[in-house]
């Protein structure tokens, strides 16, 4: 192992210790319960995703992407080598539906597109130029604008299949998870839309069907029939996965359907059941919450991408923030709820990277970028990243991208179907990158002590409901509890806080929250390496809607454009932030009143 000094190592063992108590693996837990958390990124695009090749990732397939999250070195390109410091534990490769592999297959001159004088054109300035430019981009676009490449169902197939068998390849159960996926890219006026599909299943099943692209439709409904379809016809399981509603302009999370219509029952269980987990945080931004929805909220602007949607058509305006914040969705899902009886936003949080590197990179000490063009050391610090037609001052700078996020799920093993179904019921939290190991439970009588259980796992379950569930029937005069605790990163920043949010429908049908700090570090400033409470909810009403979440701070810490400055001496522009304080957040806890 590395050289440590004698404290560092005691340091990394009292954590390790408090995380595995944390992880409860002993052998009295009810073997049904997860013990692991587990650690992946279920977003990211390689050179088979059209947009990928557009800024420079011709080369690093899926495979290098599987390789790459498993712990191996991969070369990126001239020799350059990348490394994981920490292996991933499961990778779902996301490459974009809609012209999946074609660009690949005209590289290789692929018998299926050979013969199109599309191809031909568009291999001539693939192979012209080894690096691709805006002009590039532009008549890219125009070569492709009106062809039928990307709907041709044989074209799909054969990628389809090729896309499924590699991951086949690297799944390895109980070391790896390899998981078979695609992102479905609509953006309807240039306002984001995507989803990433992923399947709990193997060949078996998964070859029966194609993707489901916007080609197909720009409807999230219909893309949940989709998915009710393939679970229908073969015995199967898949769900999406929502992301960058920061950039919907208000779509993402609106209280009303496709065709303006407001959420019916139908709607709300169909969304509720085909998205049951949402990406919260991630390069573009964090989409947890804003300072204008949440104004008492100190730690709100934590990397807010606010400005205009995704293609930087359109200004983001302060009445669509409500469909574009996770915490905002959560409360205006329990008044859909209290309307039609039925809970559209139920969802559970996780990040993920949406790399198109084909490197699942998220903690700020090896940040690889958003795209091939702005890899370590390229200057990008510098330039514009989103440019919005409205004019500079609406644009999205370079150094605004986010290096994040992880996606942190408690399974019972490292497998497609245990770490799928840990998603499915929510037993899951989003990080910013770092692998912070946190508990939340719910329950009626959680008490002080419990905090400093042995197997706190074991009390958790036993009194409760784990993150993502929904707190029992409790009998009158009740107030509902929480147990929450969390472990440092072994080689991250130390915890500063341990906040509970709760958001409530008022007896009026307003939404309403709080933030709550439920333990702090005794010196703020430097931090612990774990902190654990149980808080009671003093203003419990039992005859309101309710959901709660844990969100877990650690100290003050450097960014990546920090990094960057330092190992490169980038140019850092006047307004760049270099610090920043990460953190966790838990899939909420919900509470219905009886009927």
């Amino acid at each position: 192992m590395p050289y440590l000094a004698l404290p560092a190592v005691v340091s990394a063992c009292l954590i390790a210790a408090a995380a595995a108590a944390l992880a409860d693996g002993q052998p009295s837990s009810d073997p049904e319960r997860p013990r692991s958390v587990f650690w992946g990124d279920t977003h990211v695009h390689s050179s088979w995703s059209l947009d990928a090749n557009l800024f420079n990732n011709m080369s690093l397939g899926p495979d290098v992407a599987f390789r790459f999250a498993s712990g191996e070195a991969v070369d990126t390109g001239g020799g350059v080598i990348a490394k994981l410091s920490r292996p991933l534990d499961f990778l779902v490769v996301s490459d974009h539906a809609a012209y999946l592999g074609v660009f690949r297959m005209i590289r290789d001159d692929h018998p299926l597109v050979a013969g199109s004088d599309t191809a031909r054109r568009i291999g001539a300035v693939l192979s012209g130029n080894e690096s691709l430019g805006p002009e590039h981009i532009t008549q890219l676009s125009e070569l492709l604008e009106g062809d039928d490449m990307g709907a041709d169902r044989t074209i799909q197939r054969a990628v389809w299949h090729d896309v499924i068998d590699v991951a086949e390849r690297h799944n390895a159960p109980g070391r790896f998870t390899a998981f078979i996926g695609y992102e479905w890219g609509s953006t309807p006026d240039g306002n984001n839309l995507h989803r990433n599909v992923i399947f709990r299943d193997g060949p078996e099943r998964t070859k029966k069907v194609l993707p489901f692209s916007a080609i197909d439709s720009l409807r999230p409904e219909d893309l949940w029939q989709y998915l009710a379809d393939y679970e229908r016809d073969t015995g199967g399981a898949a769900f999406a996965i929502p992301h960058n509603m920061n950039l919907s302009n208000g779509l993402m999370f609106a209280v009303e359907d496709s065709s303006g219509r407001p959420i019916d029952a139908a709607y709300a269980n169909a969304r509720a059941t085909f998205e049951p987990i949402a990406e919260v945080t991630q390069i573009k931004g964090d989409s947890e919450a804003h300072p204008f929805l949440s104004p008492d909220d100190e730690f709100a602007d934590f990397e807010n991408w606010d400005r205009t949607n995704i293609f930087g058509l359109a200004r983001t305006e302060l009445s669509m923030l409500e469909g574009n914040y996770a915490r905002a969705a959560l409360e205006n899902g329990l008044a859909v709820h209290e309307r039609v009886g039925s809970n559209p936003f139920k969802f559970g949080m996780i990040g993920s990277t949406d790399a198109h590197t084909s490197l699942a990179t998220a903690d700020d000490d090896n940040y690889w970028g958003k795209t091939s063009n702005m890899h370590p050391g390229s200057g990008r610090t510098e330039g514009v990243f989103i440019h919005s037609v409205e004019g500079s001052a609406l644009s999205t700078m370079n150094w605004e991208q986010v290096a994040s996020g992880y996606a942190a799920v408690w399974a019972t093993a490292n497998t497609r179907g245990a770490i799928f179904d840990g998603l499915r019921r929510k037993e899951a939290y989003a990080t910013t990158g770092p692998r912070m190991t946190v508990r939340f439970f719910g329950g009626w009588d959680y008490e002080a002590r419990d905090t400093r259980s042995r197997n706190l796992a074991d009390v958790g379950y036993a009194k409760g409901v784990p993150m993502g569930g929904d707190l029992p029937a409790a009998a009158a005069g009740s107030t509902p509890t929480f147990l929450v605790a969390a472990v440092k990163d072994p080689v991250g920043a130390n915890l500063q806080r341990v906040q509970i949010v709760k958001g409530w429908l008022d007896a009026g049908g307003e939404s309403r929250e709080k933030v709550v700090d439920v333990a702090v570090a005794a010196r703020p400033a430097g931090g612990a390496t774990e902190l654990s409470a149980v808080w009671r909810d003093p203003d419990f009403d039992p005859g309101t809607l309710a959901f709660y979440y844990a969100r877990v701070l650690e100290v003050e810490s450097a960014r990546w454009t920090a990094y960057e400055a330092k190992r490169f001496g980038a140019k850092i522009a006047p307004g760049t932030r270099m610090t920043q304080q990460e953190r966790a957040y838990t899939s909420p806890i919900w509470y219905t009143p009886a009927p």
